[in-house]
C-alpha cells in the first residue's frame, strides 16, 4: 500500500486560516488594499463629523420651486396617484415642454432664494470665524493663566465681538 505524502502545515499556515479575510495575504496588493481601505474609514468619518445642524440649507433650484407648485396641482388633479416617481416624472416631462418665458418666473424666484442664501451664509462664516477666534482665546488663557495675559486692542475687540467681557482675561 502506497501512503500519500501530506504536506505538514505549520503554524504559519493555520494562523493565515484564522484570520479575517481582510487581514491575509494577498500577494503584492496587500499594502495597497489596506491603504484603500484606511482611507475610506477615514473619510466617512470626517464627513460624518463636518455636518452642522446651523448651516444654512442650499436654495432651491428653479426646476425644485417648479416641482412645489407643480405637486399640488397635480396631487388636485390625480387624487388616487400617491407615488412620489409618478409626480417626479410628470413634473419633469413638463418641465422640459416649458418654454424659456414660462420658465422665467421660477428662475427668478430661484435667483431670490440664491441670494438670501448668500447673505446667511456671509451672517454664518462670520458667527463661525467669531468662535474661533474665541476658542483659541479660551485656549491661550488656559495656557498662559489669567492674570499674566495682557490684552491687546485687537484681543479687546475679539472678545466684545465674540460677546465675551473684556474683564475676564485681565
Amino acid at each position: 500500500m502506497k501512503v500519500a505524502k501530506v504536506k505538514a502545515s505549520t503554524r504559519k499556515d493555520k494562523l493565515e486560516v484564522s484570520k479575517p479575510v481582510e487581514e491575509r495575504k494577498v500577494g503584492k496588493r496587500k499594502a495597497a488594499v489596506k491603504a484603500d481601505n484606511s482611507r475610506l474609514k477615514w473619510a466617512k468619518k470626517t464627513k460624518l463629523d463636518k455636518k452642522d445642524p446651523n448651516k444654512p440649507k442650499r436654495p432651491a433650484t428653479a426646476f425644485f420651486v417648479f416641482l412645489e407648485e407643480f405637486r399640488k396641482t397635480y396631487k388636485e388633479e390625480h387624487p388616487n396617484e400617491k407615488a412620489v416617481s409618478v409626480v417626479g416624472k410628470a413634473g419633469g416631462g413638463k418641465w422640459k415642454s416649458m418654454s424659456a418665458a414660462e420658465k422665467s418666473p421660477y428662475e427668478v424666484k430661484a435667483a431670490q432664494k440664491k441670494s438670501d442664501y448668500e447673505k446667511l451664509m456671509i451672517a454664518y462664516n462670520k458667527k463661525q470665524v467669531n468662535s474661533q477666534n474665541l476658542h483659541q482665546m479660551m485656549k491661550m488663557m488656559r495656557k498662559v493663566g489669567r492674570k499674566k495675559m495682557r490684552t491687546t486692542r485687537t484681543t479687546r475687540t475679539m472678545m466684545t465681538e465674540s460677546g465675551m467681557p473684556c474683564n475676564l482675561i485681565m
